[in-house]
């Protein structure tokens, strides 16, 4: 089997890592399937994913690992991993208690363009909790 029909086909696990050394995670709720959020992992991120069941990402802007509800308590109890054919993207099927979006949404997607436009937003969604709530610093 030809190197791109193993990684296409294959039954190993060989993420792609782009040139910074992520891959594109997406997070979807297991039970609706609802898309919750689109974020990065490096290869310690997958490893920590995988290990303890539980999301961890890659910020980008604060260049450190980050898992998922240290500060809000959202957390995403991985259910699946799901790779593409090229194996340089994942979905992460999760269980997840509330809202899972930094600003109070049950998911980062809660606008859309409006039809019509090209540069107006209309919300499809409404707050599920609190961001000041369960941001607070102790």
């Amino acid at each position: 089997m030809g190197a791109s029909k193993q990684i296409e086909e294959g039954l190993e696990f060989e993420p792609k890592f782009d040139s910074n050394g992520l891959i594109t995670a997406i997070s979807q709720d297991a039970r609706t399937g609802e898309v919750l959020m689109v974020a990065y992992m490096n290869a310690e991120a997958l490893k920590m994913t995988l290990s303890t069941g539980n999301a961890v990402f890659y910020s980008r802007s604060r260049k450190k690992l980050w898992r998922k509800g240290e500060e809000s308590g959202h957390v995403q109890k991985v259910q699946q991993v799901l790779v593409d054919c090229d194996q340089d993207c994942l979905i992460l099927k999760v269980a997840v208690d509330q809202g899972q979006c930094h600003v109070g949404y049950q998911s980062c997607f809660y606008r859309q363009v409006q039809a019509g436009t090209q540069d107006k937003l209309s919300f499809v969604a409404e707050k599920v909790y609190d961001p000041a709530e369960a941001y607070k610093k102790s």
